[in-house]
């Protein structure tokens, strides 16, 4: 296939299907808005239910790109509702809340705060499942959305397919941000579904209607146990128990133990350890503490109790710091002497001027992933040595840093025991008060003379510590691990599989190559971008859709000025797209960091959305020419699918140097384009 020399150089000048009117619109609209919110629906649902796939939700994540790629493939062969779409879904929720699943992830070079019990299968075989039944839910919406692409001009069905998405993001955030338990996304999503494929016969009226009332009465079941709090990170219950006179409540996070809360005096007399930073700082005033994972309190509570005149409490999690302050018998946040911040501890350090006599990290793992992320955890940016060397800075003079968790390895006590030695130029105090490393509290003085230490770090283990460009301290080494592989292996497998059975011949998405390179190259920068502001500005929950939803808008502006002006040509578009990644291979993170907030804000939009616009451009110029719209998408989408495989070199090499993996796409996709003549469409 190649483009006319006189092809319009304007998309909106585009040949395209008779304008099938305002219903097709809308309906494109709600079928997009019906796809973006049921993918996060689900990444964020089946991470708090299948334990531990709050730390693959990437699987879920590139199930879904094969289930709208392969969906938009299927549409070219079919015009039949996919009412399978709305069964498999009630059929996975029902079965994972049936039969739970809990995963023991307890490996020795890659640690996860896992499960005390294991049932179902093993994560080889749950991982891929759950992928598999993922992509076939997601083909349902993606064939809706594909039937209204084969009726409107290119360009302008995928600017409502953006608006859709757009508005499936922001919808999902309101529900995020109002704490709205399960139910409320099942209510929307079976609501959608019904209204799209419009059952008009009794048997395919049951066949809608039976699955979406499933789906709702399920999750509300699930919605209302008592002691069950959703937040948006988290499913949380909490569990009080009174025993020997003292009453303490448990707190557990998508089904693993996290935190507990109890008295501050009776914590201290069971677990002592809480008060060694004050111990091994017997000269620090402990005037001014900051406490980085406050939770639901407890750390705060025992820092009053040591006189602490002034603390600033930040804790990621809103729904963790509110059942704090309604259910700690102490009720450290309602004293005046504790200011609350709802942050990231590493974009708190990074905006805050205060300094302070103790820091402490108090056992801050989140046991979940940055969503949609392969690898990086929401607290990965606050153990990696430049957060330590932030943390160092905001010392007052004669300061402590201090840090304590159930580590499960010694080779990760030395790594972060090894960071501060190099940060402090002295080794830190450690305490390992259970004799078999799994408990182990680290105190670091500013200078040696600010630190009196019992027993002094003596390394046993050899292991580098982790930075901000590998921010993956509970990998020991630079490698991806077994389960990843064997998981992504099965997981391509399967791909190839669902592709030649719902698309057919494989040959038809031979002309759209380059649109395939697009797609993963795409990703991978979606992906540098994603990890940039959470390393910039935090791992909440709200940046993370803030970027999402400015990613959309960059697309969605290039698609527009592609429809309404005359765009510069290929080349020059590339010439700019290549640009803008060397100028984010260039710029370091740290130079970012040391910029005001305000200035870091509008220097990381425009490294970000540069290239992110000149993809775009590039996409929306050739997706114009295209001659099969759903097949040629559903090559772009599965594209992005193997871009989030390809997410996980970046354990071994790095994010910074994914720059350098999607350039290489991208070149790829050039060179393509130009054996094809298509450049000339442009």
């Amino acid at each position: 296939m190649t483009a006319s020399p006189n092809a319009p150089s304007r998309a909106s000048d585009e040949p395209g299907p008779v304008d099938p009117g305002t219903s097709v619109r809308l309906r494109l609209v709600a079928s997009s808005v019906l796809m973006l919110f049921l993918e996060l629906a689900l990444i964020r649902w089946t991470g708090s239910n299948v334990v531990h796939l709050a730390y693959f939700s990437n699987f879920v994540l590139m199930g879904s790109f094969l289930g709208i790629g392969a969906g938009f493939l299927r549409a070219g062969r079919t015009t039949r509702p996919p009412y399978y779409s709305l069964v498999m879904l009630a059929l996975l929720v029902t079965l994972v809340l049936r039969f739970p699943v809990a995963i023991d992830r307890s490996g020795k070079d890659l640690i996860y705060f896992t499960s005390l019990s294991v049932s179902g299968p093993p994560a080889w075989l749950a991982l891929p499942v759950i992928f598999l039944a993922t992509a076939v839910i997601m083909m349902g919406p993606a064939e809706l959305v594909a039937q209204c692409f084969k009726k409107l001009p290119r360009l302008e069905a995928y600017r409502l397919d953006l608006v859709g998405s757009l508005i499936g993001i922001a919808a999902f955030t309101a529900l995020s941000f109002r704490y709205a338990p399960p139910v409320a996304w099942g209510v929307l999503v079976a609501v959608l579904y019904v209204v799209l494929l419009a059952p008009r016969r009794l048997i395919t009226g049951v066949v809608v209607v039976l699955p979406a009332l499933t789906l709702v009465f399920m999750l509300g079941k699930e919605s209302v146990v008592p002691h069950t709090f959703w937040s948006p990170y988290s499913k949380i219950h909490t569990n009080t128990v009174t025993a020997d006179g003292h009453t303490n409540t448990d707190i557990s996070a998508n089904g693993v133990p996290h935190q507990g809360v109890t008295d501050a005096a009776w914590r201290l007399h069971v677990q002592p350890f809480y008060g060694n930073p004050y111990l091994r700082t017997p000269a620090n005033p402990h005037r001014n503490v900051l406490i980085v994972g406050a939770g639901s309190g407890t750390d705060a509570a025992i820092a009053l109790t040591k006189g602490v005149q002034h603390i600033d409490a930040v804790e990621i999690d809103p729904r963790l710091h509110g059942i704090g302050d309604t259910m700690n018998p102490n009720h450290p946040y309602q004293d005046p002497r504790v200011s609350s911040h709802i942050n990231d501890g590493r974009a708190y350090l990074s905006s805050t001027g205060s300094k302070y006599d103790l820091i402490i990290f108090a056992l801050p793992d989140s046991l979940t992933l940055v969503p949609g992320q392969g690898a990086l955890r929401l607290e990965s940016y606050l153990f990696t040595q430049e957060a330590f060397r932030s943390a160092r800075e905001h010392l007052r003079p004669g300061g402590a840093f201090a840090m304590y968790n159930f580590y499960r390895e010694r080779w990760l006590v030395d790594r972060l025991a090894g960071t501060a030695a190099r940060v402090f130029h002295h080794r830190p105090c450690l305490d390992v008060p259970d004799n078999g490393g799994s408990l182990a509290v680290m105190t670091v003085g500013l200078t040696s003379a600010d630190q009196s230490c019992a027993q002094t770090w003596t390394p046993r283990y050899a292991v580098a510590p982790s930075t901000d460009d590998r921010p993956f301290v509970y990998l020991r080494t630079a490698s991806i691990p077994n389960i990843h592989l064997v998981a992504l292996g099965l997981i391509l497998l399967t791909s190839l599989i669902v592709v030649r059975a719902a698309g057919g011949s494989l040959r038809r998405m031979r002309n759209y190559a380059d649109l395939f390179l697009l797609g993963a190259a795409f990703m991978l920068l979606e992906t540098k971008n994603v990890t940039g502001f959470a390393l910039l500005f935090g791992t909440t929950w709200m940046v993370n859709a803030i970027v999402f939803a400015g990613v959309l808008l960059a697309v969605l502006a290039a698609v527009e000025v592609t429809r309404r002006f005359r765009t510069p040509p290929l080349p020059v578009m590339f010439g700019v797209l290549f640009a803008g990644l060397a100028v984010g291979w260039l710029v370091p993170a740290e130079w970012l960091l040391g910029l005001s907030v305000p200035i870091r804000l509008a220097a990381a939009v425009t490294m970000a959305f540069l290239p992110i616009f000149a993809a775009n451009v590039i996409f929306a110029k050739r997706f114009a020419a295209t001659e099969d719209a759903t097949t040629s998408f559903g090559a772009n989408l599965l594209g992005a699918m193997l871009g989030a495989c390809l997410e996980y070199a970046g354990l071994v090499v790095g994010y910074r140097a994914l720059l350098l993996i999607a350039a290489a796409l991208y070149a790829g996709a050039l060179i393509l384009m130009r054996r094809s003549n298509w450049a000339q469409a442009g």
